[in-house]
């Protein structure tokens, strides 16, 4: 049946209008579409169409300096080539080629690959670092097929260096590579939408409990501070979060920066990247805020393949971007290279030991030497598991700081706090003499001494080391007072020195034997009154305390860094030295111990009369023999050395000139039996090549007076 041609005009309408209404809709799809990448999405696409046509190239800073007090360098750069890759642009015959230039072997071939396949793909067409010191050859080889591989770059670049190599390895420090490890996930509540938190979530892949625990705590209005999420993400959490900048208040924060809150890059991250070197240890961990100094970047632009486009320098010069980067300040050390390599020579046949210097005057620290050590450049370079487990596993410790990390019996050296513990007893008096048979008899414990010393006052106690007279002496002073005077020195608190992991010490109390030992008794206290029992003590306690019985009565916190300075020497901050406390000893009694101290070395009854110095500075102090309990782990680990392992630790703690004292000293020897015989030699050898003008030690010209090893 044929339709009237008005029925026809309106089926036509019908089927016009619904074709406009299909029209428009795909039309408003568009325009929609359109107003969405131009304008609502025009930053993310903008930023994605500029990545497409530019590279950017990061720009490493110069790590700050690190220099002694006298201006030697211990720390600096010299020049490397960093090699960047770009895995988007890795094809197979890429990487084939690449690894065959670099000379890999097998191993080396198959963790590039890994490395590559790991990263995640927004991160694909940024620049990873691979690579922080690729050798001439290699450098060669790539330049020569550079238009090959068009997804690597090579940046020249600092990277660190430590003149020193070994001497002073545990306090300078070293650097490496920031890992995921570094990272801690911070959020700020408040700044996240209900939409953005369910991202973060699905980025972290929480689930169950976690993840409404994670709704819980950034869904708030009253907090606005950031709050801890993760610590540390997994590889796979941090690349996801590092690679989507997009989520406001939400920041990874590398362990060195959690203290300073305001360093960051953009995109929500820290200032630390793949890639970025930071202080592990030491000075090197201390400083790093002053020291990283702030990378830079250069942006060009490139064709379809990567390769940078060759074009008009002005016009490159108004298209690409360029930030410089911004070097690090230096830091100026108390430490002095030149003493610290004195203390080295000095230590020559001793397998391990340490010594601290520093200032009687100002606490300022001039040598801080533990040995064995290890070579900081070698911790630069890379170091095999095979490597690493040798030094870790090697019994004289060389991964081990023995100035601070470390505490030991201090024997003998404690006895003048013991003294003035008992000087400052009413009716107390120390020329009171004592007899000593050779041992001290309490109950049916027999305490033995060095020797029979006949009788002997306090001053002469001190100068032959007596166990008898301390003995009884800790009997008349008590446990509780010994300890009050080993803290007011300074012992079983940290000194404030600030870097590495510092020991506190101890001084074990009544309560702690009690709980420990099940009782109390009185020989303990006879222990502590001679250095021995549970007292414990880091040499640079020690070495502080007796710069406090050298000038006086004033305990100072250690100073180990004079100033911060910019790169062209100005100065940016200056520390003062610090007092710690005033221990207000009566000047009568400071001064029969430091006569006493006096007569150690330069009496011929002293125990280290024997290494005194002949026609040169003068010194005093107090020899120690610590002895330590049998069957120690390091002596299981080398059974054939065990009679060494089990062999008293030598002390030598004291200070010159002993008329106008610069400088305290204290040196321990690990197993080096009398301190007489092992640490005194060293310490006043070092005292005279570091104050003196050329005499001689007696120990270098008579040898040992083995009558006179004193503890």
């Amino acid at each position: 049946m044929l339709l009237s041609p008005r029925r026809e005009v309106g089926e036509f309408r019908k089927r016009y209008k619904w074709m406009a209404l299909v029209v428009v809709l795909v039309f408003s799809v568009l325009i929609g579409r359109v107003v969405q990448l131009q304008i609502v999405q025009y930053d993310e696409w903008a930023a994605r169409a500029q990545e497409n046509i530019t590279k950017t190239i990061p720009l490493p800073a110069t790590r700050g300096v690190l220099r002694d007090t006298a201006g030697r360098v211990i720390a600096t750069n010299r020049p490397s080539y960093r090699l960047y890759v770009t895995p988007q642009m890795m094809t197979p015959e890429h990487v084939a080629l690449f690894v065959d230039l670099m000379g890999f072997d097998q191993e080396e071939r198959r963790e590039f690959q890994r490395r590559l396949r790991e990263i995640p793909n927004r991160r694909r067409t940024h620049q990873i670092e691979f690579y922080d010191d690729i050798d001439r050859e290699q450098l060669a080889a790539l330049e020569t097929h550079q238009n090959e591989l068009p997804g690597v770059d090579v940046v020249a670049g600092p990277v660190r260096t430590y003149p020193y190599d070994s001497l002073g390895a545990h306090v300078v420090g070293y650097v490496n590579e920031v890992s995921a490890d570094d990272y801690v996930l911070y959020a700020t509540p408040g700044r996240l939408d209900e939409d953005q938190v369910e991202l973060l979530a699905s980025l972290l892949e929480l689930e169950g409990e976690a993840r409404r625990d994670l709704f819980a705590r950034l869904l708030v209005e009253d907090v606005r501070d950031p709050v801890e999420i993760l610590r540390p993400p997994s590889v796979k959490q941090f690349w996801r979060i590092y690679s989507n900048g997009s989520l406001p208040g939400v920041e990874l924060v590398a362990e060195p920066l959690r203290s300073n809150r305001g360093a960051r890059s953009e995109g929500g991250t820290s200032a630390y990247s793949p890639g970025s070197v930071v202080g592990r240890m030491g000075l090197e961990e201390w400083g790093e805020r002053f020291l990283r100094g702030r990378a830079g970047y250069r942006r060009v632009l490139v064709d379809a393949t990567g390769r940078r486009q060759m074009i008009d320098p002005r016009l490159a010069r108004s298209r690409e971007e360029h930030e410089a980067p911004q070097p690090g300040m230096d830091l100026v050390l108390t430490l002095d290279m030149e003493l610290m390599n004195t203390v080295k020579r000095a230590f020559a046949g001793h397998p391990s030991g340490a010594a601290v210097v520093v200032d009687v005057n100002g606490g300022r620290v001039r040598a801080l030497y533990s040995k064995p050590s290890y070579d900081l450049n070698g911790f630069i370079a890379g170091m095999s598991h095979d490597e690493y487990n040798e030094l870790s596993s090697d019994p004289f410790r060389p991964l081990i700081d023995k100035t601070i990390y470390e505490s030991y019996f201090p024997g003998s050296t404690f006895k003048p706090i013991s003294a003035l513990a008992g000087l400052a007893m009413d009716g107390f008096d120390p020329d009171e003499r004592v007899e000593c048979i050779g041992y001290y008899q309490i109950g049916t414990d027999r305490k033995r001494c060095t020797s029979a010393h006949g009788e002997v006052d306090m001053h002469s106690a001190l100068v032959q080391s007596c166990n008898v007279y301390f003995y009884k002496l800790a009997e008349t002073v008590g446990l509780e007072r010994l300890n009050e005077w080993a803290r007011n020195f300074g012992l079983s608190q940290r000194t404030g020195i600030g870097i590495n992991s510092e020991a506190r010490g101890f001084l074990a109390t009544r309560e702690w034997y009690e709980e420990h030992y099940g009782r109390y008794r009185v020989g303990y206290t006879l222990n502590t009154a001679i250095g021995q029992g549970n007292t414990r003590a880091t040499l640079l306690q020690l070495a502080l305390a007796y710069g406090a019985l050298a000038n006086g009565g004033t305990l100072w916190t250690p100073q180990i860094v004079e100033s911060i300075r910019e790169p062209d020497g100005t100065l940016v901050e200056e520390f003062p030295t610090q007092a710690r406390r005033d221990l207000e000893v009566p000047a009568e009694h400071m001064d029969l111990v430091t006569r006493s101290l006096f007569g150690v070395v330069n009496a011929q009854n002293g125990t280290a009369y024997s290494a005194r110095i002949d026609g040169g500075v003068t010194a005093s102090g107090k020899t120690g023999t610590a002895e330590i309990a049998p069957g120690t782990p390091r002596s299981d680990v080398d059974p054939g050395r065990a009679w060494y392992f089990n062999r008293s630790h030598a002390w030598f703690a004291g200070y010159a000139p002993s008329e106008n004292p610069q400088v305290a000293i204290v040196v321990i020897v690990e197993h080096g039996g009398a301190g007489g015989r092992a640490a005194a030699p060293i310490a006043l050898q070092v005292l005279q090549e570091y104050l003196g003008s050329g005499a001689t030690t007696a120990m270098s010209t008579r040898g040992v007076d083995r009558d006179r090893r004193g503890g």
